[in-house]
């Protein structure tokens, strides 16, 4: 087959044969070194393949996130307020009257009263003393004390036990003791008011004049107090009856009654009357004893 015409030349085929390899051989350049570069497909699943003249697989397992350390607050325990320890409350009295002119008197009394409640006991301690005179002539002496212990059964009832002591010098008590037990019920149970009753057997020893009796008795007792405007006032009372058992005729009747009123913190103004009533006193005696007393009170 022949070429016809100038433009199908064998130098121009040539010409143009040169030129596509050039052109060929200036393409690979380019291609071979874009070829090198692998390409690169990452996946949402952090698998990362690479492409090359062989397939790499690379799984890549990110680093784990930091989580921030949980701040745990420190637990503070609930404060437990214990109740107060029970302890005693005390109180004692002192008054003094003295008078000089037409007579010379003296009257000088004292007394002291402790109480003590717990959840389940009661405790009340008591004593006092009085001594007079007119003209240089004793005309009052006596000492008394006495010790009650009450152990509840319930808010209300309780059962008690209780000792007693009197010297009565101008009636001729030379001693008395008193030891009785039994049950007792608060009718009245409130923060500023008490009102109680009591009910037992006991026994009576006692020297009356230069005759020593003992005896079996039976108490019956009722004791009652109120307080008023925060404890700066009260008002008392309490009263007790213990006739000889063979001999229901004799018997002996004690009972108070007074008030007080605050002065200042723990100084207040008492004034109280006793009455001791025995109904077979030692001969030539009167059977009633009335006492007033006003003194002034110290709280402790």
């Amino acid at each position: 087959m022949r070429w016809q015409g100038d433009f199908f030349d064998a130098s121009h085929f040539m010409k143009a044969c040169k030129l596509i390899a050039g052109c060929f051989l200036i393409w690979m350049a380019f291609r071979l070194p874009a070829s090198a570069q692998a390409p690169t497909v990452t996946l949402t699943n952090f698998v990362t393949i690479t492409l090359t003249n062989f397939v790499t697989v690379t799984n890549f397992v990110p680093p784990m996130a930091v989580t921030a350390k949980a701040v745990v607050a420190p637990v503070t325990a609930a404060k437990i307020v214990l109740p107060p320890k029970p302890h005693w409350n005390s109180t004692i009295t002192a008054g003094a009257t003295l008078t000089r002119g037409n007579s010379d008197s003296l009257l000088s009394t004292a007394k002291l009263f402790s109480v003590k409640k717990t959840p389940n006991d009661e405790y009340d301690l008591g004593a006092d003393a009085t001594y007079g005179s007119a003209n240089g002539v004793a005309n009052n002496e006596t000492f008394h004390g006495f010790g009650q212990w009450n152990h509840l059964f319930s808010p209300l009832w309780y059962g008690y036990l209780r000792g007693e002591g009197l010297h009565d010098g101008i009636a001729q008590v030379k001693y008395r003791f008193t030891i009785t037990s039994g049950i007792g019920y608060y009718l009245v149970k409130q923060t500023n008011t008490t009102f109680a009753l009591e009910s037992g057997p006991g026994i009576v020893i006692e020297r009356l004049g230069f005759v020593d009796t003992t005896y079996a008795t039976m108490r019956f007792a009722e004791r009652f107090e109120h307080k008023f405007n925060k404890n700066s006032a009260r008002i008392w009372e309490n009263a007790e009856i213990l006739p000889q058992v063979d001999k229901p005729g004799d018997y002996l009747v004690n009972s108070e009654i007074g008030v007080e009123s605050a002065l200042y913190r723990n100084l207040s103004l008492q004034v109280y009357v006793d009455d001791n009533y025995n109904s077979q006193p030692a001969s030539g005696f009167r059977r009633n004893d009335v006492k007033l007393v006003s003194g002034v009170s110290y709280k402790f």
